[in-house]
């Protein structure tokens, strides 16, 4: 009997395993699963975003990615960083699918450039590209003859990107030459993009069977099943991109010149002066991101010169006021410039800062206006007015008994006091009191303290 069921356990393990080996023959068919490794360009373009670049592309070799996609959201940036990404895309051995994504983001300036460079280039509706014309790094536009030969290798540059990738180069130029702007919808109506999918499994549907060039070869996207693999920006990165924010940029050159000043009115320690250079190196570093208007850096400088001089003065605050207007105005300016109006500054962030800083200003201004206007309680400045009685003779110098101390005095005109004769302090010079004889006035009823 056991060893029918031992039999009967085989026949059923092989029947088993006959039909698993059978499937395909039944229209059951077994895929390999496709990786496809996702992340975020956000922000400004610069050299924190082809660090993250080139850390995203090792990722994705180092998965066997069938796939990149980027979802894009950015202002523009620095050429020479906008070229580095260009062509670490045009390089790169996995496809890559560029998504201006959410609905409201943008691929402006430097933007539409890493765009059009995308193997895909794609967009969320409710999102726009274009507004590539070159500026200088102080916002304004470049000279005229200086800007024709910009203007002209940048259009040549975006032409050669969208002829690579099949996409219309007239319509790519226009970004550069006429500052065009196109939004989803119209930028796929003129060419310049291959996709608008509204989130991240339409879009991969949209794209699947697509062929790509590579360099050295065509392949063609099998998205039929895949698996999305999210990979974010390393710590050291998003610290660095943090201080580029042009709100934070601004907030750490505010603070750092404040520490600055404050080193050289009260010199004697380090720790201001040192840690207000690291701030203002830091705010530099994400300021020289971004098109300044100089008329906004001339405005910070001079509100915080402002703010310190009322300080130094005792000006009841007036000063401050005008300050902290000259910072707030010098805030609101500062990206004022072509390519700056674009950059997403959080001016409630700005204003509250501006606010908090000069309120702190405003409190020390009246402080200092107190301490000046009230009679000193302490040291010997604070004996000036006060009675004594002179313990020895003071011809002219000797010694009195003053506030319950003896203190080293002279007589202010010279002349001789006898001891025990009442006097009162009319002056202090280190620790030595200069006083007079009180005329009229006993000894014993003076006030010794």
């Amino acid at each position: 009997m056991r060893s029918y069921r031992a039999g009967k356990w085989c026949l059923g393990v092989m029947f088993f395993l006959f039909i698993a080996a059978s499937c395909p023959a039944y229209g059951v068919e077994i895929r390999e699963v496709k990786n496809v490794l996702n992340s975020s360009f956000n922000g400004v373009v610069g050299v924190v975003m082809e660090d993250h670049l080139e850390d995203v592309i090792s990722e994705a070799e180092k998965i066997n990615a069938e796939l990149i996609v980027i979802d894009m959201d950015t202002p523009g940036g620095l050429v020479s960083s906008m070229r580095a990404i260009t062509q670490k895309i045009l390089d790169s051995p996995v496809p890559v699918v560029v998504w201006v994504s959410p609905a409201g983001a943008r691929a402006a300036s430097a933007g539409a450039f890493i765009l059009e460079a995308a193997h895909v280039a794609a967009m969320s509706p409710g999102t726009n590209v274009g507004a590539a014309h070159p500026v200088t790094a102080g916002g304004e536009d470049v000279p005229e003859e200086m800007n024709r030969k910009i203007t002209n290798d940048l259009a040549a540059q975006i032409r050669a990107l969208a002829e690579e990738r099949g996409r219309d180069p007239s319509s790519c130029e226009k970004m550069v030459t006429e500052s065009a702007s196109y939004t989803a919808r119209e930028a796929l109506q003129e060419g310049v993009i291959d996709v608008v999918a509204s989130d991240l499994p339409t879009l991969l549907e949209a794209i699947d069977g697509r062929l790509v060039k590579l360099p050295g070869s065509t392949v063609k996207l099998d998205l039929k099943d895949y698996r999305v693999h999210r990979y974010e920006m390393s710590p050291r990165l998003k610290v660095l991109h943090f201080i580029s924010r042009p709100d934070v940029a601004y907030l750490l050159l505010l603070v750092g010149l404040y520490a600055i000043i404050f080193e050289v009115m009260s010199p004697g320690g380090f720790v201001l002066g040192t840690s207000g250079l690291v701030l203002v190196l830091l705010g530099s570093l994400g300021l020289r991101m971004l098109p300044l208007n100089w008329a906004g850096i001339v405005l910070l400088v001079v509100g915080i010169a402002v703010m310190i001089l009322d300080l130094a003065v005792g000006g009841i605050g007036i000063l401050s006021l005008f300050g902290a207007a000259a910072l707030i105005v010098g805030g609101l300016v500062i990206y004022r410039a072509p390519g700056g109006e674009l950059l997403n500054m959080s001016y409630s962030f700005l204003v509250g800062a501006v606010v908090a800083i000069t309120v702190f200003f405003l409190v020390a201004a009246w402080a200092v206006w107190r301490s000046l206007s009230k009679k000193a309680v302490s040291g010997s400045e604070g004996l000036i007015g006060l009675e004594g009685v002179a313990l020895t003779d003071l011809a002219p110098s000797g010694t009195v008994k003053c506030h319950g101390e003896i203190w080293e005095a002279k007589s202010l005109n010279g002349d001789k006091i006898e001891s025990n004769t009442p006097i009162r302090v009319i002056k202090s010079e280190g620790l030595v009191l200069y006083v007079e004889p009180i005329i009229g006035k006993k000894e014993d009823d003076g006030n010794d303290g």
